[in-house]
């Protein structure tokens, strides 16, 4: 598997079930930063490299279960100009969350941004190799202990920002409500115009929200080339005439 390059780091994939893709690019550009930022279930790394490119006072904590994922992540983070900002923890959110409440609250992290790329595909049938099942599946990290243990270790107006399809919509944004969220922005994201968003981006706060944003946004142009608003938001990031397996419609 070749390495995905960005402007400033290298993602060696290799190992990783999930391999860089559009959700976790347009999850880093619009993402809501901060000084202290916990990637949950950060794969190959890209989305907490991202984010350190972004915020340049940053220090990010990234977790990840799958030990493949684990190698190739911590190679990315190690080549990478950010990697004195990240620090990679091999372990489940859910045990990340039991060693959180066993620390002093003195000593506890208390981050003002939370981004995941969550496993997603609940309604789905589960692949028969484990590390894609538990990259996607929602059985590896259920989305009532996600939405809460985001909503635990935020400060208080505190940021979650996360990407997944129309069809769980419904599902986690209940579990967002009543972990205590309310939503701040939402970007429907088309394909191209003429078909109904693919994908959302999400953004909570821990905190009041006068009036939500929504947002849409496409891809690709009628013509299927690549639209204004996404070669501007990659700009920073993708190398000229990059789309990192955008799809074609």
């Amino acid at each position: 598997m070749r390495p995905f390059r960005f402007q400033q780091f290298t993602i060696h994939q290799s190992h990783a079930a999930m391999k860089v893709g559009t959700d976790s690019d347009l999850l880093g550009a619009l993402s809501v930063g901060g000084e202290r930022i916990l990637d949950i279930g950060t794969g190959t790394g890209v989305l907490a490299l991202m984010m350190a490119q972004r915020c340049p006072e940053a220090r990010i904590t990234a977790v990840e279960i799958d030990g493949d994922a684990v190698i190739d992540a911590r190679r990315n983070f190690q080549e990478s100009p950010f990697a004195d900002r990240i620090t990679l923890l091999h372990t489940s959110f859910q045990q990340y969350l039991e060693d959180f409440a066993g620390t002093s609250a003195q000593e506890a992290p208390a981050f003002d941004s939370v981004v995941c790329n969550p496993p997603y595909f609940d309604r789905c049938l589960e692949s028969p190799d484990a590390g894609r099942a538990r990259a996607r599946h929602s059985s590896s990290l259920p989305f009532s202990v996600l939405a809460r243990g985001a909503y635990r270790v935020l400060q208080p107006d505190g940021f979650f920002s996360l990407c997944f399809p129309p069809e769980v919509y419904d599902d986690f944004t209940s579990e967002c409500l009543i972990a205590g969220f309310q939503l701040h922005t939402i970007y429907r994201i088309k394909s191209v115009p003429e078909r109904p968003p693919k994908r959302f981006v999400l953004v909570y706060r821990k905190g009041r929200v006068e009036r939500a944003e929504d947002l849409t946004f496409c891809l690709r142009n009628s013509d299927r080339t690549l639209s204004s608003w996404y070669e501007q938001l990659m700009s920073d990031f993708l190398l000229k005439g990059g789309s990192a397996a955008l799809p074609a419609e």
